[in-house]
């Protein structure tokens, strides 16, 4: 459901965008990109389902290239604890995904971004739409006219 009027985030902490991608190279060698994709949705429940994990929001999108996640967390000390612990779904789907690529030559590949942004760093307007990005990640702060409420 949208949120009319016109709104942005809370902006007073900072925030790590971590951009996540997937491109298809050969949609015909399924068994090499097929279980790249369906990790992320696994992962993604298991850090939203833990308060503690960092995870602040994610929206995944699917674009001319393939899908990309793009996901807000705390700080980079969050994200890098994630991505390294054994006992959580990132490291074995990456060990497990390297060995596949290895094995599919170029069939699938996977790229990520990681920007920290400090606080006052950012800037968004929305208008008439559900609440997302930022907003949903860090808070929602209403917009009147030209500036802020």
């Amino acid at each position: 459901m949208a949120r009319t009027g016109r709104w942005t985030h809370d902006d007073a902490e900072g925030v790590v965008v971590f951009l996540i991608g997937m491109k298809v190279n050969r949609w015909r060698s399924v068994r090499a990109w097929w279980p790249v994709f369906s990790a992320m949705p696994r992962m993604l429940g298991e850090l939203s389902a833990d308060p503690d994990s960092g995870l602040l929001g994610h929206q995944m999108l699917i674009g001319r290239g393939g899908p990309l996640v793009v996901q807000y967390w705390r700080d980079r000390e969050h994200l890098l604890a994630y991505s390294r612990d054994p006992d959580h779904l990132h490291r074995p789907a990456w060990q497990r995904f390297n060995a596949a690529a290895r094995a599919s030559d170029g069939a699938v590949g996977i790229w990520h971004e990681t920007y920290d942004v400090p606080a006052g760093g950012t800037e968004s307007v929305y208008v008439d739409v559900p609440v997302m990005g930022l907003a949903e990640a860090r808070g929602v702060v209403s917009l009147g006219g030209a500036g802020r409420a």
